[in-house]
């Protein structure tokens, strides 16, 4: 109950936060990513839009212009630019962000089938210790191992990934079919997680009665299930952390779970 109230006075924080931010003198920026902030919060009839959208998208072709090969900042302008030709703002709604997720997994699996189960490139893994670090107030210290934990999942990970072709052309038409499926009265839907950990994981899904799913994701990669409509208790162990939420399923899904400590 505590975590809840932290989360929810957590998000409140950050709305509030966003709601008060000082935009008085908005209209003498020269900071790109200033006036993109105020596209992104002001209100749709803010008069300050008409004079703020063609003086920023300027800005950006500029930036575009002089610079250097090789400039990361380079896609993310044009990216926005596209965005602000088209839109008020370069904020992103839950039904585009959910539209580009779709997309990107309707293309990862028509490749699959193309290509066939070797575009997945999959090696067994052994059984890996897992070493988990605690703060401290020494760097060197802090990069110690206090506790090593043994992959007790490693067996099932790989019984669970190894799927014979059929199974696996079986698998990624269903998927695809359900990406496809656009009927809010179908009774499948399609769950998709994301690993950002170090660590190879099983996500347990269980349902009403014997509807169970396990579904095996490798470090820093994703899978995706077709599962029944209906509510399921998420479990999973990652990088020895136990994970547990319950989650109502009626409409596609996608969960992250992990960090990376990769920079």
């Amino acid at each position: 109950m505590k975590k809840l109230i932290l989360f929810f006075s957590t998000i409140l924080f950050i709305n509030l936060s966003a709601q008060s931010k000082d935009y008085s003198q908005i209209l003498k920026s020269k900071s790109i990513y200033e006036i993109n902030a105020f596209l992104r919060d002001a209100h749709p009839d803010d008069p300050r839009r008409s004079v703020l959208k063609p003086r920023v998208m300027g800005m950006m072709k500029e930036y575009i212009q002089y610079a250097k090969p090789g400039d990361p900042k380079v896609k993310q302008m044009q990216t926005w630019l596209a965005m602000l030709r088209s839109g008020t703002s370069t904020k992103i709604s839950f039904e585009q962000m959910n539209a580009a997720i779709k997309q990107k997994q309707i293309l990862k699996f028509q490749r699959e089938l193309q290509v066939g189960q070797s575009a997945v490139a999959y090696i067994p893994s052994s059984p890996q210790n897992v070493y988990v670090t605690t703060p401290s107030v020494s760097s060197s210290e802090s990069s110690k191992p206090i506790a090593t934990i043994p992959d007790t999942e490693a067996s099932e990970f790989n019984s669970l990934m190894a799927e014979n072709p059929t199974e696996h052309k079986d698998k990624t038409v269903k998927i695809l079919n359900s990406l496809f499926d656009n009927d809010p009265n179908t009774k499948e839907c399609i769950v998709m997680i994301e690993n950002k950990s170090d660590c190879n994981i099983i996500v347990r899904m269980d349902g009403i009665g014997t509807i169970k799913y396990r579904l095996p994701v490798p470090a820093h990669g994703d899978n995706s299930v077709v599962v029944q409509k209906g509510d399921y208790l998420f479990t999973s162990i990652v990088c020895g952390a136990e994970y547990a939420s319950q989650k109502t399923i009626q409409k596609p899904l996608m969960v992250a779970l992990g960090s990376s400590a990769r920079k």
